[in-house]
């Protein structure tokens, strides 16, 4: 028996499918990367924006048709979300909630037998310390908390995952070490709101970035994204050990609208100048963070002055990664009462948002030139060179390199999304 693997959306959920790899194998159940020569097909789902989605459908649609006969078992946010549309989409497959994968191996064997098998709901079972396939080597992702503490209007993930709930210091410590020892070099902590890990059992992110800077060796972390509400009352312990050498100097903090208004009517508890005290307050202790922020265009209440609040926003704060998604009703959401505004103006406000971000993109990524940085070399690029990062974790393209390695380069050139670099002998 085979089994097949296609991971939709964010870190996250790709860790969830890691692990449900991990359990699979640990059981002496095969991994295959050929769905036609798969027997069971996994299909681990995101749901948390309407392209997603609707790439989601199209492909368990696809796999309907082309392979009837397999096996099909959909896990990830949508089980949970809309199962409605699930079962119209394919009522003969087989489910697996997000808090549910730890019983991957029996539903798989379950589903073989020719049970049609829905294990959804939730669990308080912890994710840390499972077993987990890498899909790079040398990237290992822990995932801190799951669920969040908030209540955005807008937001439908929170059904799937739940309210917050934290993993210990103690054993993501641990799998941390493993990792390293295992040969990798770069640690993601995930969560749906990193910033809010701790606030239910009485730890804290900067409590948990300072154990894992005494784990020895030479590696990278990266910090997912957190929530402005959920630092504020934190911001100069967080600023402190983002300081450590082995953090990258990287930051994704969704501010989501530059309007006031509009954040309240998202319900996102937090205010624009809240938003920009905490940027100011880390580009003045860590002068080269990088800035990563997320955009919703077109939240129904977003006119042309709230819009022009979001792109004066952004040409003040240059952020340095710039996610834009365009706003569609959510199932379950309580934003998905308002009426959606026109889809033309919402066109020409996201297309006026992508071209001033393409132009601060390549107006940052130029102040690289002829710098030297220290890059970390992590995979090869899927058009030649080496994929490696710098500390402010930049994408850097490496004609020739040591993957797993750290290495000194000049940047010779810039683009947009990544910069060219040269090593230095």
């Amino acid at each position: 028996m085979k089994i097949y693997i296609d991971t939709f959306g964010c870190t996250f959920n790709q860790a969830d499918s890691q692990i449900m790899a991990g359990l699979l194998k640990e059981n002496n159940l095969s991994l295959t990367s050929s769905i036609e020569d798969a027997d069971v097909i996994i299909i681990n789902t995101c749901y948390v924006k309407h392209p997603t989605e609707q790439k989601v459908i199209t492909k368990i649609q696809k796999l309907n048709e082309s392979f009837p006969d397999k096996k099909l078992i959909i896990s990830g946010c949508m089980v949970e979300i809309d199962p409605i549309k699930l079962v119209k989409t394919s009522p003969n497959a087989s489910w697996i909630g997000p808090h549910k994968i730890q019983n991957i191996v029996d539903i798989v064997k379950s589903v073989v037998e020719g049970n049609i098998i829905r294990d959804t709901g939730y669990s308080n079972k912890s994710k840390v310390g499972l077993p987990k396939i890498r899909s790079n080597p040398l990237i290992h992702i822990i995932q801190i908390c799951e669920g969040c503490d908030g209540a955005c209007s807008y937001c439908c993930t929170r059904f799937a995952r739940g309210s917050l709930q934290s993993y210990s210091i103690e054993t993501i410590k641990k799998e941390a070490e493993q990792a390293i020892y295992e040969g990798c070099k770069e640690i993601q902590l995930t969560a749906q709101d990193s910033a809010a890990f701790g606030k239910d059992s009485g730890e804290s992110l900067p409590d948990l970035m300072n154990n894992i800077t005494d784990i020895e060796g030479d590696f990278k972390v990266r910090v997912g994204m957190m929530h402005p509400k959920s630092m504020m009352d934190d911001v100069k312990e967080i600023i402190k050990a983002f300081k450590h050498d082995k953090f990258y100097k990287f930051l994704h903090i969704p501010i989501q609208s530059g309007n006031n208004k509009v954040l309240t009517d998202m319900n996102r508890c937090h205010s624009v100048e809240e938003f920009k005290t905490i940027l100011t307050m880390f580009k003045k202790e860590i002068p080269d963070i990088s800035i990563s922020t997320d955009i919703i265009v077109g939240y129904p209440t977003e006119d042309d002055n709230a819009f022009s609040d979001t792109m004066k926003l952004i040409q003040e704060i240059k952020p340095d990664f710039l996610h834009i998604s365009k706003y569609k009703h959510r199932p379950g959401t309580s934003s998905s009462n308002l009426k959606e505004i026109e889809y033309e103006t919402m066109k020409k406000r996201s297309k006026a948002l992508k071209d001033l971000k393409e132009r601060i993109a390549i107006e940052n990524n130029r102040k690289f030139i002829r710098t030297n940085q220290r890059v970390l070399v992590t995979n090869k690029g899927s058009k030649g060179g080496y994929v490696a990062r710098t500390n402010s974790y930049k994408t850097v393209i490496i004609e020739n390199a040591d993957i797993g390695t750290f290495s000194d380069v000049i940047i010779k050139d810039a683009k947009p999304t990544y910069l060219i670099g040269s090593p230095i002998i």
